[in-house]
C-alpha cells in the first residue's frame, strides 16, 4: 500500500537559514519519501534549495546588502531602491496562494520568516535559529515574534542551543525545544589528505563565502599571516584555508596582488626566516576543522561550526558587508569565551601585528585550547538537530517513518 503523500513548505529568511532548512529537507526524505516539499527563500537565490531540486514558490533576487542590513541600517536603503518592498509582497503572495494546499509550514530565521508563516493562517513549526539569549543572558521576545512564537498554530519552537529553549521556557513559550545547528550533523570527517605535518598548530583560514567580501578577508588574512610569522618561525605553524570554489578561482589575481607565489592550491611566501604555504580547498571544510588548533574566522555558520566542534577562533573584522566589527561582536557574545576578537573597526597594521601576538599565546596555551573543547561542545549542544526537527514535523503530520 502506498505511503500517504504530504506537502510541506519551507519559509527562511536567510542564506544561512536556506542551508538549516536544506538539511533538514536532506533527514525528511530519508525518513519519509513520500513528501511534497516548496520552500520561499526571502534572502538571494535559494542555492541551498535548489541545490536538492526543491521547487521555489516565489520570485528570488540577491539585495545589494546581502541580507544584512541589520547590521548597517543605511544598507537597508539600497535594498529599498533595489526593490525590496515589492519583492517582499510578491513573495508573501506567493506564500499565501501556497500554503492552503500544505499539511504543515515550517519558517526557519527571525520575525521576518516566522511573520510569514503567522499570516498564512496555518499551522507551523518555527525555527528561530539566528536567535540566542547567549547574546544578552535572555532573549528579547518582542511583541511581533512573541506573537509569533506563542499563536496556538505554532506547533514548535526549536531554538539553535540549549540555554535559549530554557530561557524561552521560562518566559513561558512552553513549546521551545532545543534543535541545535543541522550542519553540524554534516561535519565528519571524510579522511581528506590535508598534506600536514605532524605535531605542528594547524591554523584554519575561514574567509567566507560571499563574494567579493570574501577576497577582501582572505586578502587581510594573508597579510596577518606575514605578521605571524614575525613571531612564530615558519617551522613552527602552518596554515590550511577552506574556500568556497568561486574564491578558488580567484587565487591567481590574489596572489599577485599580494606578492605571494601560486601554484597547484598552494599559496607561498619568501622570508627571511623562509618559506610559509598556505594549502587551499575547496572540498575538505570538515576535515581543516577538525584538525586545526585554532580559526582565524571571518564567516559566521563556519566559525559556529568549528566552535561547536571545541575549536577556538580568533576573529579579525573586515570592511563588510557581512563581517564587521558589529559582527563580530555580536559573534563573541554568542560564542563567549572561545573567540577572541582584535580591534573595533576594519583592521589596521596594529590589529594585525595584535591578532599575531594572540595567534602565538593561544597556540601554546593548552589550558585555553582544552576549556574551548568543553565550552564549546557545551554551549551549542550535541549534534542531531536534523534528525530533531524532521521527526517533530512528521509526528506532526501524523505520519510513521519508514
Amino acid at each position: 500500500m502506498p505511503l500517504p503523500s504530504k506537502r510541506i513548505l519551507f519559509i527562511s529568511n536567510g542564506h544561512g537559514e536556506d542551508n538549516h532548512s536544506s538539511y533538514v529537507i536532506e533527514t525528511l526524505l530519508q525518513l519519509y519519501p513520500n513528501l511534497e516539499l516548496a520552500a520561499m527563500p526571502i534572502v538571494g537565490e535559494g542555492n541551498a534549495y535548489r541545490r536538492l531540486n526543491i521547487p521555489i514558490i516565489g520570485p528570488t533576487q540577491n539585495m545589494p546588502s546581502g541580507g544584512f542590513s541589520y547590521i548597517n541600517r543605511l544598507r537597508l536603503l539600497t535594498d529599498l531602491k533595489a526593490g525590496l518592498v515589492g519583492l517582499t509582497w510578491q513573495q508573501l503572495r506567493a506564500v499565501w496562494q501556497y500554503a492552503p494546499s500544505c499539511d504543515l509550514i515550517m519558517a526557519t530565521g527571525d520575525t521576518v520568516s516566522q511573520g510569514f508563516a503567522y499570516s498564512t493562517g496555518y499551522p507551523y513549526v518555527s525555527f528561530i535559529s539566528c536567535l540566542s539569549a547567549l547574546y544578552e543572558g535572555t532573549l528579547k521576545v518582542g511583541p511581533f515574534i512573541g506573537t509569533f512564537l506563542r499563536s496556538p498554530r505554532c506547533l514548535g519552537v526549536f531554538t539553535r542551543d540549549p540555554y535559549t529553549a530554557k530561557d524561552l521556557k521560562k518566559q513561558g513559550i512552553g513549546k521551545a525545544l532545543f534543535g541545535g545547528i543541522p550542519s553540524l550533523d554534516k561535519l565528519q570527517p571524510t579522511g581528506k589528505d590535508l598534506q600536514l605535518k605532524a605535531d605542528t598548530p594547524m591554523v584554519a583560514l575561514l574567509p567566507g563565502s560571499r563574494l567579493p567580501e570574501a577576497v577582501r578577508n582572505f586578502k587581510l588574512q594573508l597579510n596577518l599571516i606575514l605578521e605571524i610569522l614575525k613571531v612564530i618561525p615558519p617551522e613552527k605553524i602552518q596554515f590550511r584555508a577552506a574556500l568556497v570554489p568561486k574564491l578558488m578561482k580567484e587565487l591567481t589575481s590574489i596572489a599577485d596582488s599580494e606578492d605571494w607565489q601560486y601554484e597547484d592550491n598552494k599559496l607561498s611566501y619568501h622570508t627571511e626566516q623562509g618559506t610559509i604555504e598556505v594549502i587551499c580547498y575547496s572540498d575538505a571544510f570538515n576535515d581543516i576543522l577538525h584538525n586545526c588548533t585554532l580559526m582565524l574566522g571571518m564567516a559566521g555558520l563556519a566559525v559556529d561550526q568549528g566552535i561547536a566542534l571545541g575549536k577556538p577562533v580568533i576573529q579579525v573584522p573586515g570592511e563588510g558587508p557581512q563581517f564587521t566589527y558589529e559582527f563580530a561582536e555580536a559573534q563573541t557574545r554568542l560564542i563567549g569565551s572561545c573567540a577572541q576578537t582584535i580591534g573595533t573597526g576594519p583592521a589596521t597594521a596594529n590589529t594585525l601585528k595584535e591578532a599575531a601576538q594572540c595567534v602565538a599565546r593561544t597556540i601554546v596555551d593548552h589550558p585555553y585550547l582544552e576549556e574551548c573543547e568543553t565550552n564549546g561542545k557545551a554551549r551549542f549542544g550535541p549534534p542531531g538537530a536534523s534528525e530533531r526537527i524532521a521527526e517533530f514535523l512528521l509526528s506532526n503530520l501524523g505520519v510513521n517513518e519508514q
